[in-house]
């Protein structure tokens, strides 16, 4: 099938370094609530034509969380392939929502829990997480705080924040306290979260008034030694991804933001892979409406400057 006829939120390409590509993705049908299945991938040979959906994850018995399986990326670590997803659950005693880290010996899974329950803060629901090793080798999270709150406790923060997090080496546990890098409100195009007239926010996000949003993260490198950072709001028009870059490389900081998002028309949750010729493509959900949304792609061009699109995925 056609990337165009899969739906799907928060996709995700894995490059396979023996040849191929899977993509990754929020594959549930109770996208917000409810019972949460596991997560699917597709295989492709050419970007082109997609095989799927297969299996790649599907919660063993007494795992902690049963609902909001959202946004799992695949990256080749330490001899494994480490899938990071963030999980829920129904029972306040399990915690709110955070990032956990699987592994499999295969890209495509199965993908079995690594880490013990989520690597993220426990006292705050967290979401969106992408590894990041710095030139050191040392590992970091960088993750969401987002305007969600915990289920019957109080209503989310109203101004998102991105973070860092160290993790040890086998990634199995945090190996440092969080790093604030920025909120919402430092992106002059972020604007607080809309909804059509006479449509509610789901309850169960609890969240607080007109909150601005940071999900999606994706680090890019640059040759120059630059580190950018796409990543998810709301602006003008709906969903829209942004680019701040962190001039230095320093996943630390300090992150400067771009005055206008790099795709603004209500499509979100994008990343950057780099295929076996050295193409950049992104990609991500489009349009930001549940069930209508499918996974677009389309070229990029990064440099020390920033983050180009080479066209329009939507052919709008």
């Amino acid at each position: 099938m056609l990337l165009s006829q899969i739906r799907m939120r928060d996709p995700f390409v894995l490059a396979v370094p023996s040849g191929g590509f899977v993509l990754f993705g929020t594959t549930d049908e109770n996208l917000w609530g409810g019972p949460a299945t596991g997560f699917d991938c597709w295989t492709s040979d050419d970007l082109v034509t997609w095989d799927g959906p297969f299996p790649a994850f599907r919660p063993p018995a007494g795992f902690w969380a049963d609902t909001q399986f959202w946004a799992p990326e695949v990256v080749a670590h330490g001899g494994r392939y480490v899938m990071l997803a963030t999980f829920a659950s129904t029972d306040p005693a399990a915690g709110p929502r955070g990032v956990q880290v699987l592994v499999s010996d295969q890209p495509t899974g199965p993908f079995l829990p690594w880490s013990e329950g989520p690597v993220t803060p426990r006292d705050v629901p967290c979401l969106d997480g992408t590894l990041f090793v710095d030139d050191d080798g040392v590992p970091w999270l960088v993750y969401s705080r987002g305007a969600e709150g915990a289920p019957g406790g109080p209503p989310g923060i109203t101004d998102g924040e991105m973070y860092a997090l160290r993790l040890a080496d086998d990634l199995a546990a945090p190996a440092g306290s969080p790093v604030l890098l920025f909120r919402a409100s430092a992106a002059a195009w972020s604007k607080p979260l809309w909804f059509p007239e006479g449509v509610e926010p789901p309850e169960q996000l609890n969240l607080g008034k007109d909150p601005l949003f940071t999900d999606g993260p994706c680090l890019l490198r640059t040759e120059g030694g630059a580190l950018h950072m796409l990543w998810s709001s709301f602006g003008e028009e709906g969903y829209a991804i942004g680019v701040a870059t962190s001039p230095d490389g320093e996943v630390t900081g300090p992150w400067h933001q771009r005055d206008e998002p790099l795709w603004a028309r209500n499509g979100g949750h994008g990343m950057v892979f780099t295929d076996p010729a050295g193409g950049r493509h992104l990609v991500f959900h489009w349009p930001n409406d549940t069930p209508h949304e499918r996974v677009v792609m389309v070229d990029v061009e990064v440099s020390d400057d920033g983050v180009r699109l080479l066209g329009d995925p939507t052919g709008a």
